[in-house]
């Protein structure tokens, strides 16, 4: 019989204590920080300077005006001497926006050689503005006064790289634009099927204001006049006019991060007087029984004319764009403003109509959903990707914006975006995008850090990119289990919000609500008792 040395069980049974409980390693938390740190300190000084940091952001493409940074900003602002920032220190100043500042220093935000994407998008700009075809739309007084030579470009993608260039600070009026927008609002006031029983959802094959309706006496689309006014009497319908256009003013806001849109009265009241086909319109509508009950035939028409006539940039449509782009997720707050469905249905029809009577066409070459407006704006967008918006007034035969057009064909012969570019795999165009479906594991890592963290931004956009929250690393160690254990009460609500799983058990036997016990975090524990009771 051989007998185990006693030094040999004391280690064994040491090792099995020890794993009855997780291992503390010394200042883990600051583990992600330094590798950051140590990526900017390229000459190992043992210290940053603010304006290194700085530069460093907005070469991977992020403003500094970006709501996510401001907090970062203000302690980097406040840090003496800024021009000798230690790791401690550093570590502060990113902490409201770490899981951002590191996907952007390390290169791993969508687009990671972010400098030479935008360079590309200059030489784009460059060739396009060039050509000094087509006129302006005259048909509309105030849009005839415009100076046909201004050309504006932005792009921002769903992580809220942003780039522009030309007159991309210019306000125009959306026009033709606004009509997805209003669709996704009805879908949103409304069932989906409500608003199909009122407009349909097929290319019509006529002019965008056509006096026609379906067989079914309905508008065949909301992307053409007769189906935007339609849509425009399914939001809020419960509001008056003026309550209903300050709805909408809002909504667009929340799409641009906040950036808040204006008004042109000038160009609504030239609408209003040039407004005989979309009266005749709304009239044909009314005679065919097509609205919902009690809707206001000139309250409505009213109500449209005023949403054409919002004004934006290229720089906010970009983000609206992208907001679109990120399945309703607005990039630069994290916050959804449309819904998933609502998103889908609006880019299916996009694809589909929203270029007038080019639409087939523009699918065909160009493969990405589009609205276009009389006033020279392009809204496009990459799913999953970004949002761009070309701004150029000088229009072709059919009312698309001539330079718009051809920005979008230079950009899908150089890259990848056309939605069947990679169905064959032989597609000799270039990718810029990290990958596009990153491997479960880095996706657990990053949910879970985030969690810790209390970066609900980067938790909603890895939500939005299909990572699952209910995920767990080696240890079993939940998201859930992560943000009750360091205190962070938003991302606990938000995961209880988004259905998680209450109480995972990792390796140890421990569930988030022990987590927050141990932490002593009473209003965590309290809520995950009370929504494990429901």
């Amino acid at each position: 019989m051989q007998v185990r040395s006693t030094t040999t069980a004391k280690k064994k049974t040491k090792s099995k204590a020890s794993a009855t409980k997780p291992q503390q390693t010394p200042d883990l938390h600051l583990e992600r920080e330094a590798a950051i740190f140590r990526a900017l300190d390229s000459h190992q000084l043992g210290y940053l300077k603010r304006e290194q940091i700085l530069i460093a952001l907005e070469k991977a493409g992020l403003h500094l005006d970006d709501p996510r940074l401001v907090e970062t900003q203000k302690r980097l602002q406040e840090l003496d001497p800024p021009n000798k920032i230690e790791l401690e220190k550093f570590s502060g100043a990113i902490a409201p926006s770490v899981a951002l500042v590191e996907q952007a220093l390390q290169g791993r935000l969508v687009i990671p050689d972010f400098e030479n994407f935008c360079t590309e998008m200059q030489e784009i700009y460059d060739v396009t503005k060039t050509n000094t075809d087509g006129t302006v739309a005259d048909y509309i007084p105030q849009l005839g006064r415009v100076n046909p030579d201004q050309y504006g470009v932005s792009l921002c993608t769903i992580d809220g790289q942003r780039f522009s260039i030309g007159e991309s600070d210019v306000r125009f009026c959306v026009q033709s634009s606004t009509k997805p927008i209003n669709y996704c609002l009805a879908l949103e006031t409304n069932d989906t099927e409500k608003v199909h029983n009122h407009v349909g959802r097929e290319p019509s094959g006529r002019g965008f204001n056509e006096l026609a309706l379906n067989h079914n006496g309905r508008p065949h689309n909301p992307m053409i006049n007769a189906g935007a006014i339609m849509t425009c009497s399914l939001i809020k319908p419960e509001l008056n006019v003026a309550d209903r256009f300050d709805y909408v003013m809002e909504q667009w806001a929340e799409l641009a991060g906040g950036q808040k849109p204006s008004f042109s009265n000038s160009v609504y009241l030239s609408e209003r007087q040039s407004a005989d086909r979309n009266f005749a319109l709304g009239y044909f509508m009314r005679e065919n029984k097509a609205f919902p009950e009690n809707t206001e035939l000139v309250d409505i028409l009213e109500f449209y004319f005023q949403s054409c006539s919002i004004e934006m940039t290229a720089d906010m449509m970009s983000m609206v764009a992208a907001t679109l782009a990120n399945g309703g997720i607005c990039p630069s707050t994290g916050k959804r403003v449309f819904g998933p469905e609502t998103v889908q249905n609006c880019l299916s029809l996009m694809y589909s109509c929203g270029m007038y009577d080019f639409s087939g066409e523009f699918a065909f070459s160009i493969g990405l959903p589009a609205k276009s407006g009389v006033s020279g704006v392009m809204m496009i967008v990459v799913p999953n990707v970004m949002g761009l918006c070309t701004w150029s007034p000088r229009l072709d035969r059919l009312g698309n914006s001539v330079r718009g057009i051809a920005f979008c064909k230079e950009l899908v012969s150089r890259y990848n975006f056309h939605n069947y570019d990679n169905l064959t795999g032989i597609s000799n165009k270039k990718d810029p995008r990290i990958q596009t479906m990153a491997n479960e594991s880095d996706l657990t890592t990053m949910m879970i850090w985030a969690a810790s963290k209390g970066d609900l931004t980067a938790i909603q956009r890895l939500i939005a990119r299909g990572a699952s929250i209910d995920t767990s690393d080696y240890d079993g160690r939940t998201p859930l289990h992560l943000a009750a254990a360091e205190g962070q009460c938003h991302v606990v609500e938000l995961f209880i919000e988004h259905g998680a799983i209450l109480n995972p058990v990792d390796r140890w036997g421990g569930t988030p609500l022990q987590d927050a016990q141990k932490g002593n975090h009473k209003d965590i524990a309290k809520i995950l008792k009370s929504a494990s009771s429901n």
